[in-house]
């Protein structure tokens, strides 16, 4: 491979490696009572999603993930009340 080409791919490599949104320092961002959307901003559309409504309340959860690193929002009636980190890649 010629060397300006191996350059390209290690910029591009490392570019989409930049490019993650789940990161702590983007989990640090969140807190209890943020909206739903205030979270999509800052993380991006989430992996993964569930939710259930009882009676006028509506909760669930949403999960982003980045190779080794998870992150979980909990919300009820779109907002956060809780949140976790994993970086160990479980």
């Amino acid at each position: 491979m010629r060397p300006v080409l191996r350059l390209a791919a290690a910029a591009l490599a490392v570019s989409l490696v930049a490019c993650s949104k789940v990161t702590p320092a983007n989990f640090d961002k969140i807190n209890n009572g943020m909206s739903r959307q205030d979270v999509t901003a800052i993380l991006g559309a989430p992996d993964e999603a569930s939710g259930a409504s009882l009676l006028g309340l509506s909760g669930g959860s949403a999960t982003w993930r980045d190779g080794r690193t998870t992150i979980t929002v909990q919300f009820i009636n779109d907002k956060v009340v809780g949140k976790s980190l994993d970086s160990s890649g479980n």
